[in-house]
């Protein structure tokens, strides 16, 4: 089993096959319009324009699981990140990620990697999390934008914390890109 054998929901409620995305690098980005790392839609959307063309595809999933965070309509999200990011990549409909109602494409991607790779700003943003009385099993998605990068044949390669900054990520997918 890999990504390929999973469909989505876009935006628009309609289904997407993942393996359209076939040959392709991905980003997949858990994410949300009201958060702390929100910031980041503008590191991803910078790491889009630099490789969209090279064969890299970034697929936005709006989630509303950790405080409440991404509120709205998909179409409002949609609106807000590319009104206030300029956002070209593809936004699909929102998501859980964890617990019993978790999508089955997050599911696939918390087994297939189950731990973020650490930063070092990792261990200080879950002691902030355990704070908030936020508590998850290992393999939870810790919050929003949390990032799993796809090789070309549909492969977990890498699952990064909220804290990773989309540029710290852009060497990782140029090697993918040129094997």
């Amino acid at each position: 089993m890999n990504i390929y054998d999973f469909t989505v929901k876009d935006a628009k409620n309609n289904d997407v096959s993942l393996d359209e995305y076939k040959g392709k690098v991905l980003l997949i980005v858990n994410t949300a319009t009201g958060c702390g790392f929100t910031p980041q839609y503008e590191g991803l959307e910078k790491l889009y324009k630099q490789y969209k063309d090279k064969g890299l595809e970034i697929l936005d999933f709006p989630c509303n699981q950790f405080l409440g965070q991404a509120p709205g309509t998909n179409e409002e999200i949609v609106t807000f990140c590319q009104t206030k990011y300029g956002v070209s990549f593809r936004t699909f409909s929102k998501i859980n990620v964890n617990g019993e109602n978790a999508d089955p494409l997050y599911k696939f991607l918390k087994a297939e990697a189950p731990n973020d790779l650490e930063d070092e700003e990792l261990a200080a943003f879950i002691k902030k999390l355990e704070s908030l009385n936020q508590t998850f099993s290992d393999s939870d998605i810790k919050w929003n934008f949390t990032k799993f990068l796809i090789d070309k044949n549909g492969n977990v390669i890498a699952r990064f914390a909220p804290t990773a900054k989309p540029e710290d990520i852009g060497e990782k997918i140029e090697e993918l890109l040129n094997k």
